[in-house]
Protein backbone atom coordinates (compact mmCIF):
# COMPACT_ATOMS: atom_id res chain seq x y z
CA UNK A 1 0.00 0.00 0.00
CA UNK A 2 1.25 3.38 -0.88
CA UNK A 3 2.09 5.94 1.99
CA UNK A 4 -0.55 8.69 1.76
CA UNK A 5 0.97 11.96 0.49
CA UNK A 6 1.67 14.56 2.47
CA UNK A 7 -0.59 17.58 2.03
CA UNK A 8 0.94 20.67 3.56
CA UNK A 9 4.51 20.90 4.72
CA UNK A 10 6.44 23.83 6.80
CA UNK A 11 9.46 25.29 6.38
CA UNK A 12 11.77 27.66 8.96
CA UNK A 13 14.10 28.97 6.80
CA UNK A 14 16.18 26.87 5.22
CA UNK A 15 14.55 23.74 6.96
CA UNK A 16 11.27 21.87 6.41
CA UNK A 17 10.41 21.10 10.03
CA UNK A 18 6.95 18.88 9.44
CA UNK A 19 5.02 17.52 6.88
CA UNK A 20 1.98 15.73 6.82
CA UNK A 21 -1.83 16.60 7.38
CA UNK A 22 -2.51 20.05 8.00
CA UNK A 23 -3.55 19.26 12.35
CA UNK A 24 0.29 17.65 12.26
CA UNK A 25 1.92 20.62 10.97
CA UNK A 26 -0.01 23.34 12.64
CA UNK A 27 0.79 21.59 15.92
CA UNK A 28 4.48 21.28 14.99
CA UNK A 29 4.64 24.97 13.73
CA UNK A 30 2.87 26.11 17.07
CA UNK A 31 5.14 24.14 18.85
CA UNK A 32 8.37 25.27 17.37
CA UNK A 33 7.06 28.92 17.63
CA UNK A 34 6.47 28.45 21.47
CA UNK A 35 10.13 27.56 21.81
CA UNK A 36 11.92 30.25 19.37
CA UNK A 37 9.76 33.34 19.66
CA UNK A 38 10.88 34.39 16.62
CA UNK A 39 10.76 31.90 14.45
CA UNK A 40 9.87 32.74 10.96
CA UNK A 41 7.63 29.58 9.70
CA UNK A 42 5.88 29.24 5.82
CA UNK A 43 3.49 26.28 5.66
CA UNK A 44 2.78 25.42 1.87
CA UNK A 45 -0.03 23.11 0.50
CA UNK A 46 2.56 20.35 -0.31
CA UNK A 47 0.94 19.88 -4.10
CA UNK A 48 0.49 23.16 -5.17
CA UNK A 49 2.62 25.33 -2.93
CA UNK A 50 -0.14 27.88 -2.05
CA UNK A 51 1.05 29.22 1.24
CA UNK A 52 -0.96 28.53 4.11
CA UNK A 53 -1.73 31.13 6.86
CA UNK A 54 -2.32 30.25 10.13
CA UNK A 55 -3.00 32.09 13.52
CA UNK A 56 -0.68 30.93 15.90
CA UNK A 57 -2.29 32.62 18.88
CA UNK A 58 -3.04 31.18 22.31
CA UNK A 59 -2.27 27.55 23.29
CA UNK A 60 -2.07 24.85 21.15
CA UNK A 61 -6.00 23.90 21.18
CA UNK A 62 -6.53 27.30 19.94
CA UNK A 63 -4.58 26.79 17.21
CA UNK A 64 -6.31 23.48 16.13
CA UNK A 65 -9.54 25.10 16.79
CA UNK A 66 -9.16 27.70 14.38
CA UNK A 67 -8.12 25.17 11.73
CA UNK A 68 -10.36 25.30 8.51
CA UNK A 69 -13.46 22.44 9.27
CA UNK A 70 -11.42 19.95 6.40
CA UNK A 71 -8.43 19.72 8.88
CA UNK A 72 -10.64 19.05 12.26
CA UNK A 73 -12.85 15.95 10.23
CA UNK A 74 -12.19 12.95 11.87
CA UNK A 75 -10.87 9.74 10.47
CA UNK A 76 -13.27 8.04 8.52
CA UNK A 77 -15.18 4.94 10.63
CA UNK A 78 -16.83 1.81 9.39
CA UNK A 79 -20.10 3.07 10.02
CA UNK A 80 -20.65 5.33 7.50
CA UNK A 81 -22.46 8.88 7.79
CA UNK A 82 -26.48 8.91 6.53
CA UNK A 83 -26.96 9.96 3.05
CA UNK A 84 -26.89 13.29 2.24
CA UNK A 85 -30.62 14.47 1.20
CA UNK A 86 -30.94 14.40 -2.59
CA UNK A 87 -32.35 17.72 -4.60
CA UNK A 88 -33.89 17.24 -7.93
CA UNK A 89 -31.93 16.68 -11.14
CA UNK A 90 -29.37 13.83 -11.99
CA UNK A 91 -27.71 13.11 -8.64
CA UNK A 92 -26.00 10.06 -9.64
CA UNK A 93 -24.38 11.47 -12.31
CA UNK A 94 -23.56 14.74 -9.94
CA UNK A 95 -25.21 16.78 -11.90
CA UNK A 96 -24.53 20.77 -10.64
CA UNK A 97 -26.37 23.37 -12.38
CA UNK A 98 -24.62 26.95 -13.08
CA UNK A 99 -24.80 29.43 -15.34
CA UNK A 100 -23.24 29.57 -18.75
CA UNK A 101 -22.91 32.47 -21.37
CA UNK A 102 -22.89 31.85 -24.91
CA UNK A 103 -23.19 33.29 -27.88
CA UNK A 104 -26.69 32.77 -30.01
CA UNK A 105 -24.31 31.06 -32.53
CA UNK A 106 -23.16 29.00 -30.25
CA UNK A 107 -26.78 28.24 -28.40
CA UNK A 108 -28.00 27.34 -32.19
CA UNK A 109 -25.28 24.68 -32.78
CA UNK A 110 -25.77 22.92 -29.44
CA UNK A 111 -29.85 22.62 -29.52
CA UNK A 112 -28.86 20.79 -32.44
CA UNK A 113 -26.53 18.43 -31.16
CA UNK A 114 -27.55 14.55 -29.81
CA UNK A 115 -28.74 14.89 -26.51
CA UNK A 116 -29.15 18.40 -26.25
CA UNK A 117 -27.16 21.58 -24.93
CA UNK A 118 -26.19 19.96 -21.50
CA UNK A 119 -24.88 16.34 -23.07
CA UNK A 120 -23.23 18.29 -26.02
CA UNK A 121 -21.41 20.92 -23.32
CA UNK A 122 -20.07 17.64 -21.29
CA UNK A 123 -18.85 16.02 -24.22
CA UNK A 124 -16.72 18.58 -25.35
CA UNK A 125 -15.42 19.39 -21.55
CA UNK A 126 -14.45 15.84 -21.19
CA UNK A 127 -12.86 15.71 -25.16
CA UNK A 128 -10.80 18.45 -23.80
CA UNK A 129 -9.64 17.12 -20.49
CA UNK A 130 -8.36 14.21 -22.36
CA UNK A 131 -6.97 16.18 -25.03
CA UNK A 132 -5.31 18.56 -22.74
CA UNK A 133 -4.62 16.59 -19.42
CA UNK A 134 -0.75 16.36 -19.99
CA UNK A 135 -0.42 19.56 -20.80
CA UNK A 136 -2.38 20.65 -17.97
CA UNK A 137 -0.44 18.51 -15.59
CA UNK A 138 2.70 19.82 -16.36
CA UNK A 139 1.72 23.04 -15.86
CA UNK A 140 0.56 22.60 -12.65
CA UNK A 141 3.27 21.50 -11.65
CA UNK A 142 5.06 24.22 -13.21
CA UNK A 143 3.49 26.82 -11.02
CA UNK A 144 3.62 24.91 -8.16
CA UNK A 145 6.71 24.75 -8.40
CA UNK A 146 7.93 28.46 -9.71
CA UNK A 147 5.20 29.10 -6.33
CA UNK A 148 7.46 27.35 -3.55
CA UNK A 149 10.30 28.61 -5.58
CA UNK A 150 9.51 32.39 -5.92
CA UNK A 151 8.55 32.22 -2.03
CA UNK A 152 11.38 30.85 -0.42
CA UNK A 153 14.30 30.65 -2.40
CA UNK A 154 14.26 33.80 -5.11
CA UNK A 155 17.53 34.79 -3.87
CA UNK A 156 19.39 31.78 -3.61
CA UNK A 157 22.64 31.49 -6.50
CA UNK A 158 21.24 30.44 -9.95
CA UNK A 159 17.47 30.84 -8.79
CA UNK A 160 16.73 32.80 -12.82
CA UNK A 161 18.50 29.95 -14.63
CA UNK A 162 16.33 27.20 -12.06
CA UNK A 163 13.33 29.09 -13.85
CA UNK A 164 14.23 28.81 -16.91
CA UNK A 165 15.07 25.01 -16.76
CA UNK A 166 11.85 24.63 -14.93
CA UNK A 167 9.42 26.25 -17.60
CA UNK A 168 11.86 24.65 -20.78
CA UNK A 169 11.45 21.19 -19.21
CA UNK A 170 15.23 20.78 -18.96
CA UNK A 171 15.71 18.44 -15.61
CA UNK A 172 19.15 18.10 -15.66
CA UNK A 173 19.94 22.09 -15.90
CA UNK A 174 17.31 22.73 -13.27
CA UNK A 175 19.01 20.25 -10.69
CA UNK A 176 22.62 21.66 -11.64
CA UNK A 177 21.24 25.17 -11.16
CA UNK A 178 19.74 24.61 -7.87
CA UNK A 179 22.99 22.13 -6.15
CA UNK A 180 24.08 24.53 -4.04
CA UNK A 181 20.73 25.22 -1.98
CA UNK A 182 20.04 24.20 1.25
CA UNK A 183 19.61 20.35 1.54
CA UNK A 184 15.59 20.55 2.39
CA UNK A 185 14.88 23.08 -0.12
CA UNK A 186 16.91 21.58 -2.63
CA UNK A 187 14.84 17.89 -1.59
CA UNK A 188 11.38 20.10 -1.83
CA UNK A 189 11.80 21.66 -5.16
CA UNK A 190 13.28 18.77 -6.99
CA UNK A 191 9.88 16.77 -5.80
CA UNK A 192 7.79 19.60 -7.20
CA UNK A 193 9.94 20.04 -10.30
CA UNK A 194 9.53 16.22 -10.88
CA UNK A 195 5.92 16.31 -11.66
CA UNK A 196 6.82 18.67 -14.70
CA UNK A 197 9.23 16.92 -16.18
CA UNK A 198 7.57 13.33 -16.12
CA UNK A 199 5.10 14.14 -19.21
CA UNK A 200 3.56 10.48 -18.99
CA UNK A 201 0.79 9.86 -15.77
CA UNK A 202 2.82 7.52 -13.52
CA UNK A 203 1.90 4.45 -12.77
CA UNK A 204 0.54 3.31 -8.85
CA UNK A 205 0.94 -0.36 -7.60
Amino acid sequence: MNAKPDATIAFEGDRAIASGDLREVARAAKERLDRRKGAAILIFDAATSAPIDIDFRGSVPDVLARLPETAKAPAATDQAAPPAARGPGRPKLGVVAREVTLLPRHWDWLAQQRGGASVALRRLVDEARRTHEGKDRVRHAQDAAYRFMSTIAGNRPNYEAAIRALFAGEPVRFATSIAEWPADIRKHALKLAERAFNHEPQAHG
